[in-house]
């Protein structure tokens, strides 16, 4: 044998996964001669790239990760005190491995469909009750995406319940941290809402203020007694705002007990690692009583078809692809698996052992601060959870020049220096500290007696703001304190959902694909995952490596000339375009320019994202093949022309096009003084083929957790960074802590200055390693995966739109609304293919009655063969209906899905066989996927809104088996 030294695996072949021989049997099934005559009937020519991705070389993945180590260690991980709402954190080692490194976790869906994916539901659940417990309110949502826009979010809360119309003032405590001030100026502008900055001491509340925001800790550290303020406010119909610590209310009277209307926050020191600034779940907590009004998702109890215990997101006719332009939100998305995380920590720690953290932290600041007032130096905080302040006067700077050789960021101010504590702290810690501040002074550790120190150590919280209520009283958070008892709850719940870890998740618009588990490995990284977002530059090097290589990459990607990555969502992308776009307008004299032209077809997300801009939103028509009627848009871009702001368009379109007319469609809107934006969700059909650029966008945002591999997590974590024309990159979001502002910056759309950061290594592993090429290819398949599957059920199934030479895009969507003289529904066939192993394709979007489906590239054609098996199955099911030899209303899509409970049930009466029901197909008895339980009860579940976890009762547990931990000191 002769021995090869050049051979290097290519990660193409393990991302893409039809074969050779599946290819040809695939062509063969659609009609086309080849591939690349399959994309020339599907994709235009007048828009096709005219050369090749212009990326680096493809690397395997041995040598992505042995680079990418190098990169790594350019980040400094020095010791961190900054705080400003981001801390160090201990990941318990099992919710590490069995969670946030597990894909039978980070590869589930947003759970739709409730019946798999009651295990996420019900950790979602717990979140939720942690959050309830801790901050004394009545109702909370199911995570957002960080503390800032949570902020931002109340804000707009309180706006929309205002009883009078021309109240326009909100008053913002100036002791907030400066990354969420700074939010709350973006989404107050578009509304003409007056934020009034200033002390909650002395501020004067008038009747032209609608609603108040604090801070508690605030942002200084010092804990401030708020009930007579939030007494006043209420006195004048103001409702207040506390954006809480979540883990300072074990110790601190929780703000539900003291007035407050609306709790924000973030639950990231609850073992999510910094990450350089994210992800990490936002928590929002609110009264009862707006509950129809508040965003995000809602987690609520309900009952299934054989009336046991289920859950499901409820209040789903709040949500924005419902309510379009008149929700009160845009949110798409929520942080479900850091959510899942942070309650997973409440639940292994349990009451006392989050008392013993908390308390812990508290008493390791006061040492910190009767240390160093030993030393002579006064700490201005007198009464505080886990930060001291100190004027220093001049020697600040040479505090700052020892703390750096000491390899520790301290936060300064001026001459103010806050240093806040956390979990990781420890008592040798605080001598570290204590040393360089006794060096700048002349003095020596040895001035301070710890010893005795730590022996009278006792609370600064005054009495009055001491916790006295019980918290995380539910069994949920008193049994699993064990390893092995939390490892088995975890898998519990992991084996009730189904995840990409069972079978192709086709879900159309949501690109499902492969998450590479080299792409996931390095986000655990120390260097990457204990990084400050507000550390020094110098300290950043990997970081900025890599955003600046991924920034390269995705601007030719895009043929755009820039990036921003500070949008933690798709929607918020959405909004952070539109905002550049209305920054542009204002700084060339066209502030009236406020009207944004969307199709009919668009996304939820769309209409919503643009009321959020302020803009006036006109609707554009589309024609009986799906696509934009030019005529109507032409018409009323024209009829628009002096105010028009922009176009929202999505390409291919919702509809599974690509839209031959696009080209003139934007230079319509760019005749007109108009900008258009180019929603990036089905960005995995142009990657390669075309771009944004090329149509005649000027902005897009891209869904890096679906085209660029991030994982959706059960409903998150996303990113949606923006890419924009070179005119429009000074406006790109800057961020008040740090210097990232290209000129005329609007202010910052998230909490950290490169939104959930730590992620982005994902992507940029995803481009790597499949280099320009790849990524081509990764386009070609997934168009052909997606013809394929037309092919096969388009004899069954009427596809609703197709192209000119009758191609689909990525995706496609099948008719099922004739089924409806049968008495079935299109939600009958989702819950129906369940039964069959299946996540149901999106169901109803963007036309009812109908599924879209969209395969991926990294399907291979068995599994899709395995879904078109079972979707001409559940056709011959309908048509059995039909023609009256199965039952209307008693029949196998009404009952599902079919539960092991019911098929292994000692009586059977139903009109089919339990064969039919649970085994309806031969491969799925080789490999079962059971429901966990039966349909839920939608109508149920609305009407007694349960959003916590039931009481102790009804989980029948006697005294002696909750268990509580065991802890050292």
């Amino acid at each position: 044998m002769k021995l090869n030294t050049q051979y290097e695996e290519k990660f193409e072949g393990r991302h893409i996964a039809p074969s050779q021989a599946d290819t040809a049997a695939m062509l063969k099934a659609t009609g086309a001669a080849t591939l690349d005559e399959l994309i020339d009937q599907t994709v235009p020519a007048k828009i096709r790239l005219k050369s090749p991705l212009n990326l680096p070389t493809a690397k395997s993945e041995y040598a992505y990760l042995k680079n990418l180590k190098q990169t790594a260690q350019k980040n400094k991980v020095y010791r961190s005190y900054i705080g400003q709402g981001y801390y160090d954190v201990i990941v318990p080692g099992v919710i590490q491995r069995n969670i946030l490194e597990n894909p039978g976790w980070y590869t589930q869906y947003t759970p739709y469909q409730a019946e798999i994916a009651q295990g996420r539901l019900q950790a979602l659940l717990n979140f939720q009750t942690m959050v309830l417990d801790l901050t004394g309110m009545q109702i909370a949502n199911a995570s957002l995406l960080d503390e800032g826009t949570a902020a931002a979010e109340a804000m707009f809360l309180q706006y929309t319940l205002r009883k009078n119309d021309a109240a326009k003032t909100f008053f913002v405590s100036e002791e907030l941290f400066a990354q969420t001030i700074d939010i709350l100026k973006t989404r107050a502008e578009p509304y003409g809402i007056t934020l009034q900055i200033g002390d909650h001491h002395t501020v004067e509340l008038t009747d032209d203020m609608f609603g108040a925001i604090i801070q508690y800790p605030a942002g200084n550290g010092q804990v401030y007694n708020y009930t007579d303020f939030v007494t006043k406010g209420h006195e004048k119909g103001i409702k207040t705002t506390v954006i809480a610590d979540l883990m300072s209310l074990v110790l601190l009277t929780p703000p539900g007990e003291w007035g407050a209307d609306i709790v924000v926050g973030t639950t990231q020191r609850f073992g999510v690692p910094m990450g350089f600034g994210g992800p990490h779940a936002a928590y929002f907590a609110t009264k009862e009583e707006y509950k129809r009004s508040m965003p995000g998702r809602i987690i609520g109890v309900t009952i299934d078809s054989a009336g046991n215990y289920a859950l499901r997101m409820a209040l789903q006719t709040r949500e924005q692809h419902i309510r379009r332009d008149k929700a009160t939100s845009n949110i798409c998305t929520a942080q479900a698996l850091l959510a899942i995380m942070a309650g997973m920590y409440a639940v292994y720690h349990g009451p006392k052992g989050l008392k013993l953290i908390a308390e812990r932290v508290h008493g390791l600041a006061i040492l910190l601060s009767q240390s160093l007032e030993v030393l002579g130096y006064q700490q201005l905080n007198d009464t505080y959870f886990d930060t001291v302040k100190f004027d220093v006067g001049e020697l600040v700077d040479a505090i700052h020049s020892e703390a750096l050789n000491n390899e520790l960021n301290l936060n300064y101010k001026g001459s103010e220096i806050t240093i806040s504590v956390d979990e990781t702290t420890s008592p040798e810690d605080i001598k570290t500290l204590v040393r360089l501040f006794a060096k700048v002074k002349g003095k020596t550790v040895n001035d301070v007696d710890f010893d005795g120190l730590q022996r009278g150590l006792e609370t600064v919280i005054p009495t009055e703001l001491k916790r006295t209520s019980a918290y995380l009283s539910h069994a949920i958070f008193n049994t699993h304190h064990s390893e092995h008892e939390m490892l088995r709850y975890i898998k519990s719940l992991e084996t009730k959902d189904l995840s990409l870890c069972h079978s192709m998740i086709a879900l159309g618009s949501c690109t499902m694909k492969l998450n590479a588990t080299t792409e996931m490995v390095p986000v655990t990284w120390a260097e990457f995952s204990r990084m400050h977002p507000f550390a020094p530059v110098d300290q950043i090097g990997g970081y900025m490596q890599l955003f600046d290589e991924l920034n390269r990459w995705l601007s030719e990607i895009t043929g755009f000339a820039s990036m921003s990555f500070q949008p933690n969502s798709g929607a918020q992308g959405e909004y952070a375009g539109l905002m550049v776009i209305r920054a542009y307008h204002i700084d060339r004299g066209d502030s009236h320019r406020n009207v944004v032209l969307i199709p009919s077809s668009a996304h939820g997300t769309n209409p919503a994202s643009a009321a959020m801009a302020g803009m006036k939103i006109v609707i554009v028509k589309c024609d009986d093949n799906g696509n934009i009627d030019v005529a109507d848009m032409k018409t009323k871009a024209e009829k628009h022309k002096d105010d028009l702001s922009c176009l929202m368009v999505t390409y291919p379109s919702t509809h599974g096009v690509f839209e031959e007319s696009i080209i003139d469609i934007c230079q319509i809107i760019h005749n007109n003084g108009g900008q258009v934006y180019m929603d990036g969700a089905n960005m995995n059909a142009q990657v390669g083929l075309t771009s944004p650029a090329t149509i005649g966008a000027d902005v897009c945002h891209l869904n890096l957790h679906k085209t660029f591999c991030i994982p959706h997590g059960g409903g998150g974590p996303g990113m949606g960074p923006i890419g924009v024309a070179k005119h429009l990159v000074p406006y790109l979001p800057g961020h008040p802590v740090v210097d990232i502002d290209n000129g005329k910056a609007i202010h910052a759309v998230s909490s950290a200055p490169w939104g959930s950061a730590s992620i982005l290594i994902i992507s940029h592993a995803y481009i790597a390693m499949m280099g320009g090429e790849g990524l081509t290819n990764a386009t070609r398949y997934a168009i052909l995966n997606a013809n394929y599957i037309k092919s096969r059920l388009e004899k069954h199934y009427p596809v609703l739109y197709s192209g000119s030479q009758g191609r689909c895009a990525h995706e496609m969507i099948l008719d099922c609304r004739s089924f409806k003289a049968a008495g079935i529904e299109v939600v009958d066939i989702a819950k129906r293919l369940m039964d069959y192993g299946f996540h149901a394709p999106t169901v109803s979007f963007p036309v009812a009655g109908t599924v879209m489906v969209e395969p991926t590239e990294s399907e291979p054609k068995h599994e899709l063969d395995r879904f078109c098996d079972a979707m001409i199955a559940i056709r011959k099911e309908i048509a059995e209906i039909e023609a009256g030899s199965l039952d209307k209303v008693n029949n196998p899509l009404k009952n599902a899905p079919h539960t092991a409970a019911v098929i292994t049930a000692d009586e059977w009466d139903r009109p089919y066989s339990r064969q039919k029901a649970g085994f309806p197909l031969p491969y799925v008895a080789a490999y079962k996927f059971w429901p966990s339980v039966g349909r839920v009860n939608d109508t149920y579940g609305d009407r007694t809104l349960i959003c916590s976890c039931p009481p102790l009762s009804d989980y029948e547990l006697e005294e002696s088996e909750v268990t509580t931990p065991e802890y050292g000191t």
